[in-house]
């Protein structure tokens, strides 16, 4: 780990000023913030991460950990623990893909430890970003190629992808939310707004190394998600080479509302496929209107997946996805709501 100075922030402004003229998301900027470190400790000491000045955020806890269930929907703090909201009890009735999207990451020490702003922004697990030892990653260092497209990369992305990088999103609480259609609450230099959970990661689209919208200093202080007959009758399907602390392999965050069994509407989130979080709009299409057999189910599957471009590791990768989708849709019909 290389010298760094490191600051508290005692108050979003001032979170904020230290961040400006940053590029946020990108892993040679200068300042970097500091919530849970989780994920951000770890690169440092793989020396991926190189900041000059580490931002403390944890301060702003106090302020910016609550959770409010309400009608029109669920709001959590940015800064809430992953192990808070998934033991919510609110989340957990009328919110389930989301406690289980949470109850299934990690492990329970850094779920005690990581939070959920931090969560979202966590970098990709693809090993050629994570080993500077390897000197084309796109991310890691612009224009030197990408060593996973013709090297191991069995667990790399297949949807929207190109030659830049195929580096996968690790996460499952932000499939959760992108089925369920989250909005985050940001502030930064440039006051205050909010960004559909989808239009936070950037595609790699040439330059991989940016990989969020996030204004400089500008940071997450809230997640909503709005409230609908769907989210209670919703689960999250995880499919990985070991039970427990693992990546997904492939996932499916579903979400039904249904009229006997018949789709009024369907949501879905994908996992370990994309380079963000996916929302699977095609298979929502087909869904609609129509009664959820299993021959409906794979035939939404097979839209989901219909732009998948594989690199000989990842063959495997769309169908073991058309499966967990299937799966995850004949589970959730059978759900009370």
């Amino acid at each position: 780990m290389r010298p760094f100075t490191y600051e508290r922030a005692q108050d979003l402004a001032q979170a904020a000023r230290a961040g400006r003229g940053t590029g946020q998301g990108q892993t040679d900027a200068p300042v970097q913030y500091l919530a849970g470190g989780a994920t951000l400790v770890d690169l440092m000491k793989l020396d991926v991460l190189r900041p000059q000045r580490v931002v403390d955020i944890t301060p702003l806890q106090q302020d910016h950990a609550a959770i409010e269930a309400g009608p029109a929907g669920l709001r959590m703090g940015a800064l809430a623990k992953m192990s808070a909201a998934a033991d919510h009890p609110a989340v957990q009735r009328d919110y389930p893909v989301i406690a289980q999207s949470l109850q299934l990451a990690a492990s329970a020490q850094l779920r005690n430890m990581a939070t959920l702003g931090g969560n979202l922004l966590q970098r990709t697990r693809c090993p050629y970003y994570r080993d500077p030892s390897w000197s084309a990653c796109n991310k890691r260092a612009p224009g030197s190629g990408c060593s996973a497209i013709g090297g191991v990369n069995r667990t790399h992305a297949v949807l929207g992808v190109d030659d830049s990088c195929i580096a996968q999103y690790p996460g499952d609480f932000a499939v959760a939310l992108a089925a369920l259609g989250a909005e985050l609450e940001l502030m930064g230099p440039g006051g205050a707004r909010t960004l559909p959970l989808e239009a936070l990661h950037r595609p790699p689209g040439g330059t991989p190394q940016v990989e969020t919208t996030l204004a400089s200093g500008e940071l997450i202080t809230a997640i909503r998600t709005p409230a609908g007959p769907w989210t209670r009758r919703s689960l999250y399907l995880k499919v990985r080479d070991r039970a427990s602390y693992e990546f997904a392999l492939a996932s499916a965050a579903v979400a039904l509302d249904l009229d006997g069994d018949v789709v009024r509407q369907a949501r879905i989130g994908l996992g370990g496929m994309a380079y963000r979080p996916w929302r699977a709009r095609e298979a929502e299409t087909l869904l609609a209107g129509k009664p959820l057999t299993e021959a409906a189910a794979e035939a939404a599957a097979r839209a989901a997946f219909a732009g998948a471009v594989t690199h000989g590791g990842n063959d495997f990768k769309p169908e073991l996805g058309r499966r967990t989708l299937v799966r995850a849709l004949l589970q959730a019909a059978k759900l009370e709501a």
